[in-house]
């Protein structure tokens, strides 16, 4: 297997356990224990950090080391209020070429991550987040490849993490005692509002939903210093 195939996969799966919180933020991936795991040499494994370096997900310092990308409260925030304003405008550039199919299937995938809260037992935030991801940025497709495209995805990537923690404080919370909706019951019903402004192909509504459902992501986690810490 040649070096530029093997920095490929070994990309590809350490970008699969980042995603899915096998490693978190801050924690140092030490490329000796993942050249032996990965069966290749320093060099591809070099190459997968240089990659994912660039997708947002880790943190390389020369003759350091890496580490997996971890955000200041501050840091978090800008990265939130680029969002607010980016990706509404990505989702109304996408909207006029995003396919008949595409849309069949964000109503899918708003069905699931309603199933993956709902069940008896303890919520499948994995299944939750793995929805929640590619309902979004699905939804963008009719824009993909673009500049705002690359940066909202990269974006995307850096705050995994927090979007995990954010589904599980907001998961554990019960329902206002003056009734209504709680804890993700509010986030299902963003994305139900989502999607109908998207069947509808409707981008000035589209946008208001969305600005909406990024700053109570951002406010709710600068609620919770102890993310950061």
């Amino acid at each position: 297997m040649s070096d530029a195939v093997a920095s490929q996969r070994i990309a590809a799966a350490l970008r699969e356990e980042i995603l899915g919180g096998r490693y978190r933020p801050g924690e140092r991936i030490r490329q000796e224990e993942l050249a032996a795991r990965s069966g290749a040499s320093r060099i591809p494994v070099r190459e997968a950090l240089r990659m994912l370096e660039a997708d947002g997900l880790v943190t390389v310092v020369a003759n350091s080391g890496a580490w997996v990308t971890r955000l200041t409260d501050k840091e978090l925030s800008e990265t939130y209020l680029v969002r607010e304003r980016l990706e509404p405008l990505l989702l109304a550039m996408s909207l006029p070429g995003l396919a008949a199919a595409a849309i069949a299937r964000l109503s899918e995938l708003t069905a699931a991550m309603e199933a993956a809260t709902s069940a008896a037992g303890q919520p499948d935030v994995d299944a939750f987040l793995r929805a929640d991801r590619e309902f979004h940025l699905s939804g963008y497709a009719g824009a993909a490849g673009g500049e705002a495209w690359r940066i909202v995805s990269r974006m995307w990537n850096t705050t995994q993490h927090y979007r995990r923690e954010f589904t599980m404080i907001a998961a554990g919370r019960a329902a206002p005692p003056g009734g209504g909706p709680g804890g993700l019951e509010v986030t299902h019903l963003e994305h139900r509002l989502l999607l109908d402004c998207i069947q509808r192909r409707d981008p000035d509504d589209a946008e208001r939903v969305l600005v909406t459902h990024i700053r109570r992501t951002r406010l709710e986690l600068l609620g919770h210093p102890e993310i950061f810490r």
